[in-house]
């Protein structure tokens, strides 16, 4: 069973199915709204999600809503009536394990930052390098 939930932990789900959808988006949308260059979405049915805690909603577009931990903002969830009925969207680095859940996809290429399609090529360490 997979599980996750906020940085403070005051909002948790569990899943009781294994997710239809993975793939980690770099729109302009999920971009603005996390802060992050990409974001991982991974699709589940609703009644297959039991959450714990309390979320703020927010209209971040005209279908689409965002859900985030009141405490810590942490984003969690998002919901579109018209192209996700009845199916919850959870940001997948909010597991907590997300390794459990293999990567298949990127979508939304198109609105991708350069820099991200050559990380790859960039200088590594396992932790924050001494400066």
């Amino acid at each position: 069973m997979l599980s996750g939930g906020c940085h403070c932990g005051a909002v948790r789900y569990r899943l009781s199915v294994i997710p239809e959808r993975h793939g980690l988006c770099h729109c302009i949308d999920c971009r603005k709204a996390s802060g992050a260059p990409a974001v991982g979405w991974m699709l589940v049915p609703l009644e297959a999600v039991t959450t714990t805690g309390e979320t703020r909603e927010y209209a971040s577009s005209e279908h689409g809503r965002r859900h985030f931990c009141l405490v810590c903002g942490t984003g969690l969830f998002y919901t579109n009536d018209q192209i996700f009925a009845g199916q919850l969207d959870i940001q997948s680095a909010t597991l907590d394990e997300p390794d459990h859940l293999p990567l298949p996809v990127q979508v939304q290429v198109a609105d991708r930052i350069r820099w991200m399609s050559d990380l790859n090529a960039l200088p590594t360490f396992n932790r924050y390098p001494d400066v």
